[in-house]
């Protein structure tokens, strides 16, 4: 473990990213705040994830002044739209059908709230999908209820394994945690 110099708090109920942080060695509490994740209309789609994931931190600012608290957002971008995550079943065949045999962008944006101040980074990755038939994409939904995931799918899951063709970027973005950037956020906390 890595001890940092004073609490973190992880603002997030995904599993995905409560591992990935346990992974990467930190010790931390998890607290969650209901949060609007509208965004301005005429937001460009690549400041989505940071506006959200800052908005999650501004939450924290009166709460724990004397914590570091992260939270991050994870976008699914194909051409100009948002795959957010998908409401029911025919929303996740909507979605992985759109998917197949494309590339599309994931963003992931972390940020650290610590003396009142946020700072926020995205990280970006490309993902092709091969072309996947309507029984390996319904397999797939039935399975696994891919409703927590912004795109409907986990990189992690069968889908991933046996769908996803490239990725040009880093695997933990795509996951919902860009660690390599986490750390080094939290790199100037670690007590030595």
């Amino acid at each position: 473990m890595f001890p940092l110099s004073r609490p973190l708090i992880l603002a997030s109920n995904s599993p995905r990213r409560k591992q990935l942080l346990q992974d990467t060695g930190f010790d931390f509490d998890i607290e969650v705040i209901p949060t609007d994740e509208s965004f301005p209309k005429n937001m460009p789609t690549s400041d989505v994830a940071a506006y959200i994931s800052a908005q999650k931190a501004e939450m924290f600012i009166a709460l724990h002044p004397e914590k570091l608290v992260l939270t991050a957002d994870t976008v699914v971008i194909i051409g100009d739209t948002i795959l957010n995550k998908p409401k029911d079943c025919q929303e996740a065949l909507q979605m992985l059908t759109m998917l197949s045999g494309t590339t599309h962008e994931v963003i992931t944006a972390v940020s650290l709230l610590a003396d009142n101040s946020i700072h926020t980074v995205s990280d970006t990755a490309q993902v092709t999908f091969r072309t996947l038939d309507k029984r390996e994409i319904n397999h797939y939904i039935e399975r696994y209820q891919p409703f927590d995931k912004a795109g409907g799918y986990g990189i992690q899951e069968w889908i991933g394994m046996i769908g996803i063709e490239r990725i040009e970027g880093s695997f933990y973005t795509i996951m919902g945690l860009p660690v390599h950037i986490v750390y080094q956020l939290l790199k100037p906390f670690i007590k030595i």
